[in-house]
């Protein structure tokens, strides 16, 4: 089933369910995933522009989170996390620590990268292989230490 039918049974069953919650993040996710294809005149999206969607959404509310934290606004950060964990349910599984040095290691062979002036593409060629499974900060973050060694 794709990913797409599944977002849709998923909100039916939550509709019915009177789970607000995810009937609210799901309708927020239909009407990007409504947008971009109308950006695309139509065309259908691949399970991998909603896993995209997906991320740039689980990182909208995680900046949220964040700052409403911040701010003292315990009340909206708690539905922010409440939103957070029904999108999160959407990704593949993140990958580990062990398994993202690996991954890391892979593209910096792969893309023969020598110091930090590669970094742009070992991150593309990182992001690009493990959709949704990497979490940006992180990567970034383990990536710069291992090409300035």
């Amino acid at each position: 089933m794709s990913l797409l039918k599944k977002l849709d049974q998923d909100y039916i069953e939550a509709y019915k369910a009177k789970a607000t919650v995810k009937v609210a993040v799901l309708r927020h996710l239909k009407t990007a995933i409504k947008t971009r294809m109308a950006e695309g005149r139509g065309a259908e999206l691949t399970d991998d522009d909603i896993l995209e969607l997906i991320a740039r959404q689980v990182k909208q509310r995680k900046d949220s989170f964040d700052q409403f934290t911040k701010a003292g606004r315990d009340d909206l950060a708690g539905v922010e996390a409440q939103e957070l964990a029904e999108l999160e349910t959407y990704l593949p599984t993140p990958l580990g620590d062990d398994e993202l040095a690996a991954a890391i290691d892979r593209a910096v062979v792969e893309v023969g990268a020598t110091g930090i002036q590669d970094m742009g593409r070992v991150m593309q060629t990182l992001l690009g292989t493990h959709k949704g499974q990497v979490d940006g900060k992180k990567a970034s973050a383990l990536v710069r230490s291992r090409l300035s060694a």
